[in-house]
């Protein structure tokens, strides 16, 4: 009887390197089947990778401009959307002073619903 595989080696070489085609395969596999999980262990790899290295003064240096950059267009957008977000409120009503004279009404309307509830039990006793 005899041990052969696919390649039609016999014995243990033939399967390890039967096996050996087959490991590659896997990752390659993998990357088909989620190529959002692999993206994303690529890029945790190459984040980990540049924070492990040193950063050059030179590095330092060509990077300032282009942070200063972002940090100015985030600071724009942020308060674009607070601007936007306070003109949908005061345009739905809701603006501090209604806010507050909602809450008060609620409260009062819940204050008035318990001592409503707390008679109905004493007088039911």
């Amino acid at each position: 009887m005899s041990d052969r595989n696919s390649t039609g080696k016999t014995g243990s070489y033939g399967s390890t390197t039967g096996s050996g085609f087959g490991a590659a395969r896997k990752p390659a596999d993998a990357i088909d089947e989620a190529p959002l999980v692999a993206l994303a262990a690529g890029i945790a790899a190459g984040a980990l990778i540049a924070a492990l290295l040193p950063v050059s003064r030179r590095e330092r240096e060509l990077a300032r401009p282009v942070g200063q950059r972002v940090t100015t267009a985030a600071r724009g957008a942020a308060d674009a959307a607070r601007r936007a977000g306070s003109d949908k409120l005061r345009e739905l009503g809701l603006t501090p002073d209604a806010v507050a004279e909602k809450v008060t009404e609620a409260g009062r309307a819940t204050a008035q619903a318990v001592i409503g509830s707390v008679r109905d039990e004493k007088g039911n006793r």
